[in-house]
């Protein structure tokens, strides 16, 4: 899979004083930015295309990554089947027998 670097822009002042306090509470920035990036991602991207996007990686050997949102998008569809399946049984339930 293939990154790409994003560049931001903040005020050094603020940056310092952030990283500074997020050492206190031994969070790290990069890995934050990282789970902020990915938390924009699942909410603007739609379900579809993260769907394709993962199995287009997958297919490409794509590493940890790409395996566990693979893992969190099929567990997702198991929920949708099975919330479907219960919806199906509830309609045959009132249904009138011929």
């Amino acid at each position: 899979m293939k990154n790409a670097t994003l560049t931001v822009t903040f005020n050094a002042e603020k940056l310092d004083a952030l990283v500074f306090h997020m050492g206190k509470k031994e969070a790290d920035l990069q890995e934050e930015l990282n789970d902020t990036m990915h938390r924009l991602y699942e909410k603007y991207v739609p379900q579809a295309t993260r769907e394709y996007i993962d199995d287009k990686v997958a297919r490409d050997g794509g590493g940890k990554e790409a395996s566990r949102r693979s893992a969190r998008s099929s567990a997702h569809r198991v929920r949708t089947l099975r919330s479907e399946d219960a919806q199906a049984e509830k309609a045959e339930d009132h249904l009138m027998p011929v």
